[in-house]
């Protein structure tokens, strides 16, 4: 990356700062009004992202003795790239007639784009995501050259342009589509949530209901990251603000720093498969399989419940090992006071999902949850110095009539209200904060939305390529060859490969990629549809967990102060589930409440549960009492027989299990009788 966090925030007090507000405000007016096409809006969005990018990221990170000159050149990339971008909007007719033929200014125009993505992508996220999209790029160009199979028809340069730079297959296609809409929209949303203190909410909450439990530092770090995902969307945002927090607290209670900085990597990349957001890959799957996002949601609950279970019983574990113990009671803030106090910030998230599950877009209830968040800063912020109850519950109960006017007027009433309240702070001489803080989300969603909005464009050129070439039908053939004789090692050649492929790559776009490579086949193999993107998209998010790269383990390792690779190994532990519960509902997919009845969802879950404590005490080495070597492994394996779904094998692993337990209890008794009679009165 060529520039940090600090250097981002001083560039956005100066003219990046309104771009941002202009690109925030942008988006928010085309969500709400639809006032231009699906095509036209993308583009000016990739046209905004590309203008930030570069203003904020500038040749050489903008140093030296040549700085000025180098952050003048960042904002003549960023210029030209926003400019090229109104060039679809001005000539959208002309360009939707000749569409597949070019004239010399589209060449300009789509050649000059494409290259642009490619370098904002670089200087956002790194070299990983670009050489894998350039390796699809060159493969487009050349691939008629190689050898057997490998080798495609070959298509025109001016083909390949056609399909990236235009139309809505390459780099404004369905990605770019979602980030334009959803994605950014979830991500304001998320930063007014924050702004006006919902990181504190969480926190203050996790501590007072577990913190003063044995391990109870962990445990806070598991649910207040839990938490802050469901509404951050960012595994990695979650580490580097969340982290900051928990992991010192963790190591002060006696973690190591290793282990605390993989509670905290793992808590925060299950943020991203926890309802309703998932890191917004859950509307990107619904827009790619053509699926209700209810669906997608009720398909991700009970997964992302074990997995945040696995965590929390982990952490249990360990502290048990270690003989750590909570804080002490009268340091842990009552949870019950903060939810009092900053209880309306649950409203918009309660709306929410409220508007979801009753069937309504993502678009329309994420419109309106963040209507309702900055309804509530600027209502409140009216209410300043009113001290009469009366006059306050009569406030928010007109406030309230006037919102529910969104179901009558549409969503414009909300912007009519905020204009009101925003009025009425003036003339009250109050609400200077508010304020400010509606300003500082507006710039905060509009940079915290940069990295996945590149990505998705980038990603885009894999799109393009593989309906322009068809290769993923061919490396389709190839796993369904393998798993017409066992699909266990069809699904194991999947997973190595969405790991592989899902090294330093966000969530989204690693989902983007492997679901276009790798979950069809498993659909040809028998796996229900939701499953199969399911399966992948898991393990695009364990590839955040896994070395040699692991994103998040690394985010956390300068605030745990220890080596990545260290909290990485930790944090595959710990994250154990992770990799076991996508096998489980492929051979049940009643785990995902696809076929079956309630039954069957109850016993593949009592199942699931089962194994994941017996991992547990494989993996830490601890129940009751501490495990040796021979046991570790018994429960292990016992464990493994729960999940392999051949006849007869629950019932060899839930007898194993029994018979294990049995021992185990009579055998910890006997260590702690023998642990009383030598302990002197």
């Amino acid at each position: 990356m060529s520039d940090n966090n600090d250097g981002q925030r001083s560039a956005l007090h100066g003219a990046i700062f309104w771009v941002a507000i202009f690109f925030s405000s942008f988006q928010l007016l085309t969500a709400a009004f639809s006032p231009l096409t699906s095509q036209v809006v993308r583009t000016v969005h990739v046209g905004f992202v590309l203008l930030m990018v570069f203003a904020l990221f500038p040749p050489f990170g903008g140093q030296g003795k040549n700085g000025s000159l180098w952050r003048a050149l960042g904002w003549l990339l960023g210029l030209t790239g926003f400019v090229f971008s109104l060039y679809h909007w001005y000539f959208e007719a002309d360009l939707t007639q000749r569409a597949g033929e070019l004239i010399p200014m589209d060449w300009v125009i789509g050649v000059v784009t494409i290259a642009l993505v490619f370098e904002a992508a670089r200087r956002v996220m790194g070299w990983g995501l670009p050489v894998i999209c350039g390796t699809f790029l060159l493969y487009a160009l050349f691939g008629e050259h190689l050898p057997g199979v490998l080798a495609h028809r070959g298509f025109g340069l001016d083909q390949v342009v056609s399909t990236l730079g235009f139309g809505t297959e390459g780099i404004y296609g369905t990605p770019t589509y979602v980030s334009s809409s959803y994605i950014f929209l979830f991500i304001l949303f998320g930063a007014f949530l924050e702004q006006a203190g919902m990181i504190d909410l969480f926190n203050d909450f996790a501590m007072g209901t577990v913190g003063h439990t044995r391990g109870g530092p962990a445990k806070v770090s598991v649910i207040s990251s839990g938490l802050m995902g469901t509404i951050n969307g960012s595994g990695v945002a979650n580490v580097v603000t969340t982290g900051q927090f928990t992991i010192p607290l963790m190591k002060r209670f006696g973690y190591s720093p290793a282990f605390a900085g993989g509670v905290e990597a793992t808590s925060s990349m299950g943020g991203q498969i926890m309802p309703p957001v998932m890191g917004a890959v859950a509307f990107i799957m619904a827009e790619t399989i053509n699926v209700p996002y209810i669906a997608i949601v009720q398909a991700a609950l009970i997964p992302a419940i074990l997995y945040f279970v696995t965590a929390f019983w982990m952490v249990h574990l360990e502290a048990g090992r270690k003989g750590l113990i909570g804080l002490p009671k009268d340091e842990c803030p009552n949870p019950w006071t903060a939810v009092r106090l900053r209880w309306y910030l649950l409203l918009p998230l309660v709306g929410l999902v409220t508007l979801l599950f009753s069937g309504y877009t993502p678009l329309f209830s994420g419109t309106v949850g963040l209507a309702l968040t900055v309804v509530l800063i600027f209502g409140a912020a009216s209410l300043s110095g009113v001290r009469s109850l009366g006059r306050r519950a009569l406030f928010w109960v007109l406030l309230g009539f006037a919102c529910a006017g969104f179901f009558q007027f549409g969503v414009g009433t909300f912007f009519v209200i905020i204009a009101l309240l925003l009025t009425l702070t003036f003339i009250r001489r109050t609400g200077g904060d508010a304020r400010q803080l509606a300003v500082r989300a507006l710039v905060d969603g509009a940079r915290h939305a940069l990295p996945v909005a590149i990505a998705c464009a980038l990603v885009g050129v894999i799109i393009g390529v593989i309906n322009l070439t068809g290769v993923a039908a061919e490396l389709g053939g190839r796993i369904i060859a393998v798993g017409e004789d066992s699909l266990f090692l069809a699904l194991l050649l999947t997973m190595v490969i969405c790991l592989v492929l899902g090294m330093g790559i966000p969530t989204i776009p690693n989902y983007i990629i492997t679901s276009s490579l790798a979950a069809p086949v498993l659909l040809q193999l028998g796996v229900p549809l939701i499953v199969s993107h399911m399966f992948v998209f898991y393990f695009g998010i364990m590839a955040d967990l896994t070395p040699p790269v692991a994103l998040a383990a690394f985010a956390a390792a300068p605030i745990a102060r220890e080596s990545g690779l260290k909290i990485s190994i930790q944090a595959m532990r710990i994250a154990i589930a992770g990799f076991i519960v996508p096998f489980m509902a492929v051979y049940s997919p009643a785990l995902m409440l696809q076929g079956g009845d309630w039954l069957d969802t109850t016993w593949i879950v009592f199942k699931a549960l089962v194994a994941i404590a017996m991992w547990g005490a494989g993996a830490i080495g601890f129940l009751i009492t501490p495990l040796n070597w021979i046991e570790r492994i018994v429960v292990i394996l016992a464990a493994s027989l729960l999940v392999v779904a051949l006849p007869f094998t629950d019932e060899m692993g839930l007898g194993l299990i029994a018979v294990f337990i049995l021992w185990h209890v009579w055998r910890s008794r006997g260590q702690r009788g023998q642990t009383a009679r030598v302990t002197p009165v």
